[in-house]
């Protein structure tokens, strides 16, 4: 999708060749969205199934490239979710989550999805204390169930958890066996705990693009809030396909957040994806209502406040730039290019003479500069003693008192 420059405004130094060397960005990348099975495993959440529907309808909307639409096997109300989701038959894909058994892969046929993301354990320590398994177990299960879901039709992208604690080694001994014996259609690299670090992000998947001929996938969490930031060096370091979630949810601190990995992606490192960022703020939206997490009013890309102005000096700011139509001098993206409401002025504590004068005009008040200087006082009185801000019906009361 296109996107006209002039909805964004950002440094010019991301563009600059030195910034990167002789890192090659790709064009585009693709979108894998998480947020109906690794979202829902934040402690505490629930999409009941037409919830999970009306998400699914959202993302496919949006043009989410690829959509797991949960694990089938977890709960009844899921099995049918996933199923209804893959009938939608959109231009998005649906895939189902799967454990690397036959079994699992059996609900996913029922349910007539696209394809699994099929995972197994490939660091030996949680082989062994979280599984109490060994190795060559967590290898004969892949090839087994991987080649049963190629059979079968399915397409195959093998999870590989907890990858960035795995000795290479060992990591590479379930890889190469999967390669040799089993299938993939594409490797994901699934940095579990939140671990890695960008650069660290960069140098494995480069290290194991020099032996996969496969597509790779990152799956990053955000445990160090590095999600988006290891997520954007993985693109650069070769991965074709970003593990993302709406407004970041998920266990523990959460995923990688879709709004603002394609966001980064295409304002910052001009890498497109499928995705219609218009639709940002209403996915984040419908995702807060099921989940009943809320976020913060200045959370990146999506929050309530991020186009709301308090401060004195932005609203001076402001009153100039609105009336040349120059928001971008005071805004790095347009409220639009998110699918945000308008820039909105409010009064309180931190409010200047500007602001009231600002008001005083929107309002169509008739007030000199004395009375402005004397309601400024009155509204940063008021504000302090509510801590919080003055509407527009009370400011007219103000003034006229």
């Amino acid at each position: 999708m296109n996107i006209d420059k002039k909805l964004f405004n950002v440094s010019f130094y991301n563009y600059e060749k030195e910034v990167l060397g002789n890192v090659t960005v790709p064009n585009k990348v693709y979108i894998h969205d998480v947020t109906l099975r690794d979202g829902e495993q934040q402690a505490g959440i629930v999409f009941k199934k037409e919830e999970k529907l009306e998400i699914a309808k959202v993302l496919m909307e949006a043009g989410v490239d690829r959509i797991e639409a949960g694990m089938p096997t977890v709960y009844e109300k899921d099995f049918e979710a996933v199923k209804e989701i893959a009938s939608l038959k959109t231009g998005s894909l649906v895939y189902s989550f799967a454990r690397c058994m036959r079994n699992d892969v059996d609900f996913a046929l029922k349910c007539d999805v696209d394809g699994v993301v099929m995972e197994i354990p490939s660091s030996e320590h949680l082989i062994k204390l979280g599984y109490g398994w060994d190795v060559n177990k967590a290898i004969d299960l892949s090839i087994d169930a991987t080649n049963y879901a190629h059979e079968h039709g399915l397409k195959v992208t093998f999870f590989t958890i907890d990858a960035t604690r795995a000795p290479f080694e060992t990591f590479w001994k379930i890889i190469e066996g999967v390669i040799k014996e089993g299938y993939m259609d594409s490797l994901t690299l699934a940095d579990t705990f939140g671990v890695l670090n960008p650069h660290a992000a960069y140098y494995f998947i480069r290290r194991i693009k020099e032996k996969v001929n496969k597509p790779i996938e990152i799956h990053a969490h955000n445990d160090f809030g590095l999600g988006v930031a290891n997520s954007i060096f993985a693109v650069l370091g070769g991965a074709s396909t970003v593990h993302v979630s709406v407004t970041g949810i998920g266990e523990r601190s959460g995923n990688a957040a879709l709004e603002e990995v394609v966001m980064a992606l295409k304002c910052l490192y001009n890498i497109e994806t499928s995705v219609d960022t218009t639709k940002l703020r209403k996915v984040a939206q419908i995702v807060r209502k099921y989940s009943r997490i809320n976020y913060t009013p200045q959370k990146a890309i999506v929050g309530d406040g991020l186009f709301t102005v308090e401060s004195g000096i932005l609203v001076a700011w402001w009153k100039r730039l609105e009336k040349i139509n120059e928001p971008l001098e005071m805004f790095p993206f347009l409220p639009e290019m998110v699918g945000h409401e308008p820039v909105k002025i409010i009064l309180g504590k931190k409010s200047g003479l500007d602001s009231i004068l600002y008001k005083v005009e929107k309002l169509n008040l008739n007030l000199d500069e004395k009375i402005s200087l004397n309601l400024l006082k009155k509204v940063k009185d008021l504000s302090y003693l509510r801590k919080g801000p003055i509407d527009d019906e009370e400011f007219k009361i103000i003034s006229q008192s």
